[in-house]
C-alpha cells in the first residue's frame, strides 16, 4: 500500500500550503468530528487535501471554481486519471528531450500553449496540457487575457517534474469523495447542510496598482466582488455555517486602508505571516501579513 497522502498537483499563485498551520488553529472541527466541507474558490486545493487527509469522518466535500479549465482538470483526474497520466508522460518525455535545445523547446512550449488555448481537444488532453503548462511556464503562474487565452511565457526550468503519477493517482482516489462544481461562488450555498464548514480563498485584493494579479479568470474580482463575498459570509453566518476566509492585508501595506477591517468588523480578523514567492520583481518577494477572518 502507498502510505503517501495526496497533495496539490499544481503550482499556484496564493497557494495555501504555507498557511495550513494557521488555518488548522482556526479550524472549527476536531479530527474525529463529522461535518461537511465546502471550498468555493478551490485553486490548487491545498486546504482541500489537508481536510481530506486529516478528517476521516468527513461527511461530504464540495469544491467549486469559476476557472473552467481548472475544474475540467479536477474532473479529468477524478474520472480518467490513467489517460491523463499517459498523456503527461508523453509530454514530459518530449519536453525533456529538448532540454539542451532552447529554440526547439520554446517552439514546443508555445505550440502546446496554442493547442490548449484552442480548446478543441478532449477533456483528458486539455487536463494534461493544463498541468504541462503549469509545470513549464514562468513561475507556475496561471494568467489569462480578456479573451480567456492563457498567456504566460515559458519558464526557465531545465527538466521539471511534469508527471507525478503516484500523486495524481492518490489525488484521483481522494476526489472520488468530492462533488466538483464550476461557476460563481454563491452557487455553493445550495450544498449547505447541518454542520458545514466553508474555506473561502478568493482572488486577493491587490496591495497596490502594480501588484494586481486578478487575471486568474477573464472577469475581474474587484472591490464590488469582495463586498458581495462579505454579504455571502453574512448569509452563511445566519445559516450557522462555520467559515474561514483568507485575503491580502491591505492595511499592512497602507495603514490608512481599512477596507477589510471595516468590511468584516463584526467578525474575527487575524493577521498571519506568509511568504510571497510569485512576483516578477524579486525584491518584492518575501514575508508579509495576510488576513484570516473567521466567524
Amino acid at each position: 500500500m502507498n502510505s503517501r497522502q495526496p497533495k496539490p498537483f499544481l503550482k499556484w499563485a496564493g497557494g495555501k500550503t504555507q498557511l495550513l498551520k494557521s488555518i488548522h488553529s482556526k479550524f472549527p472541527y476536531e479530527k474525529d468530528d463529522t461535518f461537511n466541507y465546502i471550498e468555493p474558490f478551490v485553486g490548487s486545493g491545498a486546504v482541500l487535501f489537508w481536510v481530506l487527509n486529516n478528517y476521516p469522518n468527513l461527511k461530504k466535500a464540495v469544491i467549486n471554481d469559476v476557472n473552467t479549465d481548472l475544474i475540467n482538470t479536477y474532473k479529468a483526474i477524478s474520472e480518467s486519471v490513467e489517460d491523463v497520466i499517459q498523456l503527461l508522460k508523453g509530454l514530459e518525455k518530449e519536453y525533456h528531450s529538448l532540454s539542451e535545445k532552447e529554440e526547439e523547446k520554446k517552439e514546443y512550449y508555445y505550440s502546446k500553449r496554442e493547442l490548449f488555448n484552442s480548446r478543441v481537444s478532449n477533456v483528458s488532453i486539455q487536463a494534461a496540457l493544463f498541468i504541462f503548462l503549469n509545470k513549464t511556464c514562468f513561475n507556475g503562474l496561471y494568467r489569462v487575457n480578456k479573451k480567456n487565452m492563457f498567456n504566460v511565457p515559458i519558464g526557465s526550468y531545465k527538466k521539471p517534474l511534469i508527471c507525478d503519477d503516484d500523486n495524481l493517482s492518490l489525488v484521483s482516489q481522494s476526489l472520488k469523495k468530492v462533488t466538483i462544481l464550476e461557476g460563481d461562488f454563491e452557487q455553493t450555498i445550495s450544498c449547505v447542510e447541518n454542520k458545514t464548514c466553508f474555506y473561502l480563498d478568493p482572488p486577493y485584493k491587490p496591495l497596490n496598482e502594480t501588484s494586481s494579479f486578478n487575471s486568474y479568470a477573464k472577469d475581474m474580482f474587484g472591490d464590488n466582488e469582495q463586498i458581495r463575498l462579505k454579504n455571502f459570509c453574512d448569509i452563511l453566518d445566519s445559516l450557522n455555517c462555520k467559515w474561514i476566509l483568507s485575503n491580502s492585508d491591505v492595511k499592512g501595506n497602507n495603514h490608512k486602508d481599512n477596507f477589510f477591517d471595516d468590511l468584516y468588523e463584526k467578525f474575527k480578523i487575524d493577521r498571519v505571516f506568509a511568504k510571497r514567492s510569485i512576483n516578477a520583481n524579486a525584491s518584492k518577494r518575501g514575508l508579509l501579513t495576510e488576513l484570516l477572518i473567521t466567524n
